[in-house]
């Protein structure tokens, strides 16, 4: 008995120690993160696409009129930029046809009912939006949360998030898991796209599309270390708001291809300074860093597409450890990407 007796209190001891380790782990990990649950910032989504879906085919026109009345701004962006039906001021013959078109479409209706299967609810989404706009509302005390969240269905035309003024858009057909199974049909969307396509992607998305709103990034011809800057002011703006979300959903990297990133740090920047790449004005070739790929030309097997993000967050995070005192609004308001980089001292070991 005395045996038995022990050997459930080393057992106990042991689950204790690990269940405070948890905790530990835990607490280091989100140390820094401000509380924010006094902030009040509260998120509706409107269900555009379902409203869209009920439109009366037989009354385009009225039908029309009356969803512009609920979505002022979206409804007339979604015609003409997100469906390229054409300008929606002209409501001519042809926008209406081709809306009524879509409507009436069974694969836009068969799309639909896979929408609503997947998302009967939208709960969780405007939550964690909620909890980031909270977030995004302590580090800029004067930003102002989107006036109108929406939903929408493109027909899978890569519109994930949008911003429309003040309207959020967020593409729910787009999300649909990597294993649905419309996508693997698609010749325009590879595997490692397809695999981002998860509901877990839609708040990290929606953030970005925000970043890229109140912040634009720099121009085409700008040299890569400037892009690299401008795209790591963007990441670390969604890991400050984004606290408890994965590097890798931010990154759109894999869980593997974070830590190979983290592991191969210093061989990816020794690279990027004996190629001569830092100073460089070739759109075309800097593209090959900043834009989305299996993978990133030069680099060994194992490398993420977009490797220039994580290069720059890491620059930025460099330059934010050694200015301890800047703050987040402050960094974002530094348009002197250069004297980020040059101040940052980034030298991966």
């Amino acid at each position: 008995m005395q045996n038995k007796t022990n050997k459930l209190t080393g057992i106990c001891q042991q689950i204790i120690s690990y269940v405070l380790l948890l905790l530990c782990l835990t607490a280091c990990t989100h140390k820094n993160v401000p509380d924010v649950s006094k902030i009040a910032i509260s998120v509706h989504i409107d269900r555009f696409d379902q409203a869209l879906d009920k439109l009366d085919t037989t009354n385009v026109t009225s039908s029309l009129q009356q969803l512009e009345q609920k979505y002022p701004t979206f409804l007339p962006s979604y015609i003409e930029h997100i469906m390229n039906f054409g300008p929606y001021s002209d409501t001519g013959r042809l926008v209406l046809l081709q809306t009524k078109m879509l409507v009436g479409n069974k694969d836009f209706r068969l799309l639909q009912d896979s929408i609503n299967a997947h998302f009967p609810d939208v709960k969780k989404i405007e939550d964690e939006l909620a909890q980031s706009f909270k977030f995004i509302k302590y580090y800029f005390p004067n930003f102002q949360p989107p006036t109108k969240v929406v939903t929408f269905s493109s027909m899978i035309s890569n519109y994930g998030a949008v911003t429309v003024d003040s309207t959020l858009g967020i593409g729910l057909d787009m999300y649909l898991g990597a294993n649905f199974p419309v996508y693997g049909l698609l010749p325009d969307y590879p595997g490692y796209m397809v695999r981002k396509f998860s509901q877990e992607n839609i708040v990290p998305n929606c953030i970005q599309v925000l970043a890229q709103q109140l912040y634009p990034g720099g121009q085409p011809g700008d040299k890569l270390v400037i892009q690299l800057v401008n795209a790591g002011k963007q990441q670390y703006f969604t890991e400050q708001v984004l606290p408890y979300t994965d590097d890798s959903l931010r990154l759109g990297y894999t869980g593997e291809q974070v830590k190979w990133c983290l592991d191969n740090e210093q061989m990816i920047w020794q690279y990027f300074v004996q190629q001569d790449l830092l100073y460089k004005s070739d759109w075309q070739n800097n593209m090959h860093y900043m834009n989305d790929g299996p993978s990133t030309q030069g680099m060994p097997e194992g490398s993420p597409g977009r490797i220039g993000a994580f290069v720059g967050w890491r620059i930025v995070q460099a330059y934010m450890k050694a200015h301890p005192n800047v703050t987040l609004q402050q960094l974002m308001d530094n348009k002197d990407a250069m004297g980020i980089f040059q101040q940052s001292k980034y030298r991966p070991k």
